[in-house]
């Protein structure tokens, strides 16, 4: 109607340009439209005569200039509708169909310049629209270029421009394609040799100029897309992209190629992109139903991929099988098809939003490798190290499934085994170093979590042995331990550097590294996680360098020429040699050196040492000379032994000598029975106790007179420190007759650290070397405390340097801090210009000293200082120096750091039962003030489980519960608070309530004879805290996905047993939630029912699970199965079934109508079972409660139609339950006058359904027979009393 109005109109208007200059002004909505009409009418009209054609094309050119393009700009009428402006756009093309040429070249000028001078967003799409219009009808080849080059910018061009780069891709370059001279410009700038357009743009170009590029005539020479590799990858590209729209385009292109292909028979080939690849498109007549099929299956399963529903997708994968088939040339064992277009359709599946689809197609692609040869392809490499990894770092994919057993290994990490082993396999020779090299180098290229790393490497291990790795293939194992690894899991971490140090065994080409590279590489394995000496991992180590001794390759500073010696004893004699040397210098460094050497060259030293026990063990040899660890151990035995008499070696040396003393002897024994099997470290022992006078020496020296005088001195003092357990354990060890010097030694300490300690500065201004020195000598005492707390308590408290600790320490003011030293004396240090950096550090450590001192008195007195009550100090009661020290001990944990509070917590655990009747207040305070330091460490690893085990240890201690408990007020009040608060803390925090359940059941169980009180029977806490056991029982949250991948995880390698070296080195924390639960059932196995105490207590549980079960049965929350309400009601019954053997017939006549009860409100089959089995076991043992069971039936209707399954399933069991009574025929009578108006009320019960009445019928009939039978068995003719008498 409206074309018919506009022709009516322009054939009754005298003057047409008059009325296209009457609509535009102004240009509303309406008239736009309007006028675009009349102008399309116009174009498509016939000539007219030469004088209104001129004038048509005045009008037309001022229309376009002055009305459209302003409105496109967003000048005049800036404000108008978004329809003004699709006429106008509209309107302007029409104007340069009329005005030809001439306008064309105008608007493309304008356009460009407006382009070049920038001006925004906006701008940019204005001109882009006038180039749409006028990219037809431009004639001039420099015009068009410069239109050709500007769309392609802006096509490239990122950041703000999308939307004119979109009006450029879906409109310009189509318009330009139109123009036939500009077409080869747009094919060179999308597919030609430079960079190339985003996919999603260069995609919407091509899909629009699907009909220039693959045209069904013929092709202009050179412009046939099918023949452009550049083509096909953008559409393999396009078909893996995110976006769907996109995607639809690829397919679109995809199948207009194959359509055009298959309708002209077409023999083509798109060029190779080398020599020994596959074309990746090609078409040939005489196979085309071949081709066709192929291509058909492929649209089919890449469209399946776009319903992202796994039930959809699954019955289409087997076809991925076909495609291989038809892909690939049996005969001549290559590629028919590019292996890229395989690619495509993994790659989609990878980047799917649903992880099931993924995991699927991860493991279609690794089992392909199981059941096909596939050709080699660089492609595959490529993909497997790039997207492969990338969709193998998911950690939800590694789960089990439904049918595996916990501990088992999940699907994808086997098969993902079984690939790599396959795929380096089928690789060339020379293409397997650079694989695995890339392969390992992807896994420090991003973040990897725990678990995708451990499966991994386990791969990696599993490869069979080739020598494809060298040195920089070790610089990247190295790598993954030290960058991939460093945040994960200890026991996942510990496993995965196991299964490296087996990859590096097993893929290392040893000719290409020397021995330097493989210790650096040695030295990135925790001891504490994965290499240790009493695992099977070191055997394994040793034995691959004894096999290949002679063969790694020689490092420039290495000397070999000794035939007789082994490569490794040479290297690390060497290594020792050169660890001692110190370079000359004109100061004393006045910082400790790092560690890093010291643990390298003791690593080293036992290696060798076991590698040549082993290699002479294997040659037959029994007396060993041990020739070669002498020889390493000298250089530092000589040094060892100068140390008290020459002062004047370089603190360097001695640092180091130290450093590798200490890493030796605390080197772990091999699992023997007698510590002298064990011939490498007893011989190391040996010979390290020869020197032990003087480094006592040395370190006396050292600690007392005056020579550690800087705070990089403090790092020495640790060193010495950490020396004197070690070596009291050495000589209790090995030489007893040393005992006497170390005696001697620590009596010197402890008298010239008092001394120390006791000198007091007149100076204003404490200088920095005084102040260390105090800092020295508190530590000094404090390591002494610890050591006399351990083995040596008996053999050194007779010691008179004992005593006198023992009375410095009760003297002493607690809490005493360090003045900071002033900045001129800081300044003129020598080694460092700011020591008041960290002193407040310093100054914690000096705190906490004093606390290690005071602890050890407590555990030695019962009271402090005794027999000096003339002193002031001591002139108060006990209980009043308890109360100072209390609050002392307070102020001590808002001064010391977290890390530091540890001692704290053990005086308080002394002071606490003491107070907790005359000051209670102050005792909850330091409840408070203990658990807001563990609440405020929850999330910090590395000292939580320590000051936690601290706080359990003081908060749960016998006598403090006990003496709460017996007063019953506030503080007994606070502990159960802290109870449910640590049970809160267990769901956040897995492992938590493992720690206080553990402690307490050991603390609780070991009780003494007396039952009266709970200070001399520790087992009347477990009573007065039952609530702590009958949580325990019933733990455990339901964990989200995450949680239980880790936990699974975690359980195949504690099921590795000792392969897994981490299962041998890494402490077992049983941190499980089940872990609880097993120990609070346990805990209830133990008690005994004969015993008053347990009797009670067990009781007590047994009705607070039957609370615990009615109050979840009242909660609102909905209940279903294997919901956490679920888990609690499955907890409380099967600890009832434990605790029912040992309860008494009076308790459990009062409690059998509970459990009847719950018997009708529990509906879950798993709980109902639970309730049978307590209801027939209770029977069995006491007949007498059948009477109680039969009212069961005498319910009104509805609550029989509800649950009496529960009670109808105990029916079955009645021969059971009949065994251990002799009124079989009575009971038998009561069975048929209970239970069959039961059965005659169920079968007239209409609204049952009808599996009710056959699966009652089945109970009931099942019933009846086993009656009979109980009474035939009674007597014969009692059979028909039983059946027909009323």
């Amino acid at each position: 109607m409206e074309v018919v109005l506009a022709d009516t109109l322009l054939s009754r208007c005298g003057d047409r340009a008059a009325l296209l200059r009457a609509l535009s002004a102004p240009l509303s909505a309406e008239r736009a439209e309007a006028l675009r009409l009349l102008l399309q009418r116009l174009a498509a009209g016939g000539p007219a005569a030469a004088a209104e054609a001129e004038a048509l094309r005045r009008a037309a050119w001022e229309v376009a200039l002055e009305r459209c393009r302003p409105l496109l700009r967003g000048g005049e009428g800036a404000a108008g509708s978004g329809e003004r402006a699709r006429a106008a756009r509209g309107a302007l093309r029409h104007c340069v169909q009329l005005c030809g040429a001439p306008l064309a070249a105008r608007l493309a000028r304008d356009a460009l310049a407006e382009l070049a001078a920038g001006g925004g967003a906006a701008a940019e799409e204005a001109a882009v629209e006038a180039l749409v219009a006028a990219a037809p009808r431009l004639e001039e080849p420099e015009l068009l270029s410069r239109c050709a080059a500007a769309a392609l910018a802006l096509l490239r061009e990122e950041g703000e421009g999308e939307a004119a780069a979109a009006l450029v891709a879906g409109r310009l370059l189509p318009a330009l394609g139109a123009n036939g001279a500009a077409l080869p410009r747009v094919w060179e700038g999308l597919l030609g040799a430079g960079a190339a357009p985003r996919a999603g743009r260069a995609l919407l170009a091509l899909s629009a100029l699907a009909d220039a590029l693959l045209p069904r005539g013929p092709a202009a020479p050179g412009l046939d897309a099918r023949l452009c590799p550049r083509f096909w990858r953008l559409v393999q590209e396009g078909l893996t992209e995110r976006d769907g729209l996109c995607r639809k385009r690829a397919r679109y292109l995809l199948k207009r190629a194959l359509d055009l292909s298959g309708a002209q028979r077409a023999e083509l080939r798109c060029p190779p992109d080398g020599a020994h690849e596959s074309s990746l498109f090609w078409w040939s007549a005489e196979k085309n139903e071949q081709l066709l099929q192929f291509w058909e299956t492929y649209i089919l399963i890449m469209e399946t991929l776009e319903g992202n529903q796994i039930h959809v997708i699954k019955p289409v994968l087997p076809k991925l099988n076909s495609l291989y088939e038809l892909a690939i040339s049996v005969d001549k064992g290559c590629w028919l098809f590019h292996p890229s277009w395989h690619v495509c359709i993994y790659r989609r599946m990878f980047e799917s939003e649903n992880k099931t689809l993924t995991k699927e197609g991860i493991l279609h692609f690794l089992e392909l490798y199981e059941t096909k040869r596939l050709p080699n392809s660089l492609g595959f490499s490529e993909f497997v190290i790039g997207p492969l990894m990338d969709a193998l770092s998911e950690s939800s994919l590694y789960s089990r499934t439904p049918g595996q057993s916990i501990g088992a290994c999940p699907p994808l990490g086997m098969r993902l085994q079984k690939f790599l082993a396959t795929y380096l396999t089928l690789l060339p020779e020379e293409e397997k170093g650079s694989f695995l090299l890339k392969f390992i180098q992807k896994m420090t290229s991003r973040h990897w979590c725990a678990v995708p790393i451990l499966f991994l490497s386990m791969a990696l291990a599993s490869i069979p042995a080739c020598k494809v790795l060298g040195a920089e293939g070790l610089h990247a194992l190295r790598d993954v331990l030290q960058c991939t690894m460093i945040t994960h899991q200890i026991l996942l971490r510990g496993a995965a550097q196991c299964y490296l140090l087996q990859t590096t065994m097993h893929l290392t080409d040893v000719e290409k590294v020397s021995f330097p590279e493989v210790s650096s590489f040695l030295l990135s394995l925790r001891p504490e996680e994965s290499l240790r000496r009493d695992t099977l991992l070191w055997t394994e180590l040793c034995s691959w360098l004894q096999v290949n001794d002679r063969c790694f390759r020689k490092s420039v500073t290495s000397d070999f020429e000794r035939q007789e010696t082994s490569s490794l004893c040479q290297y690390v004699h060497s290594l020792v040699g050169e660890y001692l040397k110190t370079p000359a210098s004109e100061r004393e460094n006045c910082f400790m050196p790092d560690w890093f050497e010291a643990k390298l060259v003791s690593t080293m030293i036992l290696l060798a040492a076991d590698v040549e026990q082993m290699k002479n063990k294997y040659s037959g040899k029994s007396n060993i000379e041990w020739i070669e660890l002498e020889a390493f151990l000298n250089p530092l035995l000589d040094v060892l032994m100068k140390l008290g008499s020459n002062a004047y070696i370089p603190t360097l040396k001695t640092d180091k000598s130290l450093q590798l003393l200490l890493k030796l002897l605390q080197t772990r024994w091999l699992k023997c029975s007698n510590t002298q099997d064990d011939e490498v470290l007893f011989f190391i022992w040996k010979s390290l106790v020869t020197p032990v006078e003087s480094i006592l020496e040395f370190v006396l020296r050292r600690l007392t007179a005056n020579e550690l005088s800087t705070v990089g001195d403090l790092d020495r003092c640790d060193l010495y420190l950490a020396l004197i357990p070690e070596t009291v354990n050495l000589c209790l060890k090995v030489n007893w007759k040393k005992m006497s010097s170390v005696k001697n030694f620590l009596s010197s300490l402890i008298n010239a650290s008092i001394r120390n300690l006791q000198e007091r500065n007149s100076e204003k201004e404490p200088k920095v070397k005084e102040q260390i020195r105090r800092v020295a000598s508190m530590a000094s005492l404090a390591a002494v405390c610890e050591v006399m707390d351990g083995e040596l308590k008996a053999h050194l408290e007779s010691l008179p340097a004992v005593d006198a600790l023992k009375k410095f320490v009760s003297f002493s003011q607690f809490n005493e801090v360090l003045k900071k030293p002033s900045y001129i004396e800081e300044k003129n240090s020598l080694c460092e210009e700011t020591t008041s950096q960290g002193w407040g550090k310093i100054v914690a450590r000096y705190v906490r000293d004093q606390w290690i001192c005071l602890r050890f008195v407590l555990h030695s007195f019962a009271t402090l200082a005794p027999g000096n009550e003339e002193t002031s100090v001591m002139s108060l009661s006990t209980a009043e120096r308890s109360k100072e020290i209390l609050q002392s001990a307070l102020e001590a944990l808002s001064i010391l750091p977290s890390d530091q509070v540890s001692p704290v917590f053990d005086c308080m655990k002394i002071l606490v039962p003491k107070l907790l009747d005359s000051s209670e207040a102050l005792c909850i305070e330091a409840f408070d003030l203990a658990w807001k330091i563990i609440s405020s460490l929850s999330n910090t690893q590395l000292i939580f489980w320590a000051n936690l085990k601290a706080f359990v240890q003081f908060i749960f201690d016998t006598e403090v519960l006990a003496v709460a408990a017996s007063a019953k007020g506030q503080a007994y009040t606070k502990i159960k608070e802290i109870i449910f608060k640590l049970i809160d803390l267990s769901t956040t925090k897995t492992g938590v309530f493992n720690v206080v359940l553990s402690h307490c059941c050991q603390s609780w169980i070991f009780s003494t004879v007396d039952e009266r009180s709970a200070l001399t029977n520790a087992f009347l806490n477990a009573g007065n805290y039952s609530e702590l056991i009958t949580e325990a029982c019933v733990f455990g949250t339901v964990f989200r996905k995450d949680q239980r991948h880790i936990q699974d995880v975690h359980a195949f390698i504690e099921n590795l047993g000792e392969k897994c070296a981490a299962n041998v080195v890494t402490e077992s924390t049983n941190r499980d939630d089940h872990y609880v639960r097993i120990c609070a059932v346990k805990f209830l196995c133990w008690l005994d029912g004969s015993n008053t105490l347990h009797k009670t207590f067990m009781e007590d549980i047994f009705i607070k699970l039957l609370d615990k079960d009615e109050l979840v049965s009242r909660s609102r929350t909905r209940y279903y199965a294997n919901s956490l309400q679920h888990r609690i009601k499955n907890r409380v019954w099967q600890t009832l079934l434990v605790l029912l053997p040992k309860l008494n017939q009076n308790f459990l006549h009062g409690t059998l109508d509970r459990v009847f009860q719950a018997g009708f409100s529990n509906n879950q089959a798993s709980v109902k079972y639970f309730i049978e089995w307590i209801v027939i076991l209770t029977l069995h043992k006491y007949p007498q409660f059948l009477d109680k069971f039969w009212d069961c039936f005498c319910y009104d209707e509805e609550k029989l139609k509800k649950s009496i399954c529960t009670f109808l399933s105990v029916l079955a069991h009645f021969d059971i339950i009949l065994q251990n009574t002799s009124e079989k025929v009575h009971l038998s009578r009561m069975f048929i006058l209970y239970s069959l108006p039961v059965h005659i009320q169920s079968s007239e019960l209409k609204t049952l359904p009808k599996w009710f009445n056959y699966l009652f019928n089945t109970y009931f009939l099942l019933s009846f027979f086993v009656s009979l039978e109980a009474s035939f068995e009674e007597s014969p003719h009692s059979c028909s009393t039983v059946v027909f008498q009323p």
